[in-house]
């Protein structure tokens, strides 16, 4: 990256996206007709099948390295008792999931998922959003760069989670900034907030707007000065999986608030990606209504760690498996 200011280069990434292959999608919307099924018989496993060929330029599509990442980072907001798990938390989860005890780790197991997971300076919590911004343009920015290494090493379906003691708050005021209306419209119990801590998560997004919002017009503003790094990571890789036609996933808030960054700034960023699942959280459910995007599932999951990626992600692999056995069938003399 080469421009005198860190954004310029994501500013220009996003308003060349590359397109996604229509062609593509209408040749699996064909093999699908050409079975003895009724029509839309298959129902969201037609449209999934379809959703991976114009997102991958392969019809039939076919995964063979689809890979869970989960971006973990610790937010200066949690200082005002947003949470019920103490900032320690993040880290343990982590471990937890090196170890192959976190609800994640049967999840990639059970659809043959490989998983990666981003410690984020864990150690170093990103500024109190009430009083300053969270990150600077160029610490954010360069977030934003690693995120795009979560590809590196090469893979076809990219399913994004994260971590993050405070990041249903941060994720709460990131939408406010974005689409207006008031604090308590956006925030959520999140990890399991009382009234009480819900009154403080409140108070934390008013004055996180009220700081920083006047600058709510530029997207890439509202993730740095209200975002975290997880949320810019993410920010990061889904840009690179557009520019390398691979299909992506989203959950949880890192995920969603960051997707709606992107959105902000060029809504055919989209196009490329799928909801997992249906998420309790309020604020989340209003985000994916200004996205576009109906979510997989609905397993009543709050918030799972990327664990509503990984059962996406296997509805994905069967999808890109049927469409490839109608090719091949229909494919076949009679």
């Amino acid at each position: 990256m080469t421009s005198a200011l860190p954004f310029d280069d994501f500013r220009d990434l996003m308003q060349a996206l590359p397109p996604i292959d229509s062609a593509a999608a209408a040749r699996v919307r064909e093999l699908f007709a050409k079975t003895a099924s009724p029509p839309g018989s298959l129902g969201r496993v037609e449209d999934v099948a379809v959703w991976l060929a114009k997102a991958s330029g392969k019809a039939p599509p076919m995964i063979h390295r689809p890979l869970v990442a989960i971006f973990a980072g610790n937010h200066g907001v949690a200082v005002h008792g947003v949470s019920p798990l103490p900032v320690e938390a993040t880290a343990k989860s982590v471990e937890l999931c090196a170890a192959g005890g976190a609800a994640i780790n049967p999840v990639c197991l059970a659809h043959d998922l490989g998983l990666k997971v981003f410690d984020l300076a864990l150690h170093l919590p990103t500024s109190d959003i009430t009083s300053e911004a969270a990150l600077d343009e160029r610490g954010c920015a360069a977030t934003m760069a690693f995120g795009m290494e979560a590809l590196a090493g090469g893979t076809d379906l990219l399913c994004l989670g994260d971590i993050g003691v405070g990041n249903s708050t941060v994720a709460a005021a990131m939408l406010c900034m974005l689409y207006g209306g008031a604090a308590a419209d956006w925030v959520g119990p999140g990890s399991g907030a009382d009234d009480a801590m819900l009154a403080r998560k409140i108070a934390a997004v008013d004055a996180a707007v009220a700081l920083h919002g006047a600058y709510r017009k530029d997207p890439f503003e509202v993730l740095r000065r209200v975002g975290g790094r997880e949320f810019a990571a993410i920010a990061g890789a889904i840009i690179a999986a557009r520019a390398q036609n691979v299909p992506v996933i989203v959950d949880g808030y890192a995920a969603i608030a960051a997707l709606c960054v992107l959105h902000a700034v060029n809504p055919a960023i989209t196009a490329h990606c799928l909801l997992a699942v249906r998420l309790t959280d309020p604020g989340l459910a209003r985000a994916s209504e200004h996205l576009g995007l109906e979510p997989l599932l609905d397993l009543r999951l709050s918030h799972g760690e990327g664990v509503g990626a990984g059962l996406a992600a296997g509805v994905v692999r069967a999808a890109a498996l049927v469409s490839s056995g109608i090719a091949a069938a229909v494919g076949r003399p009679a």
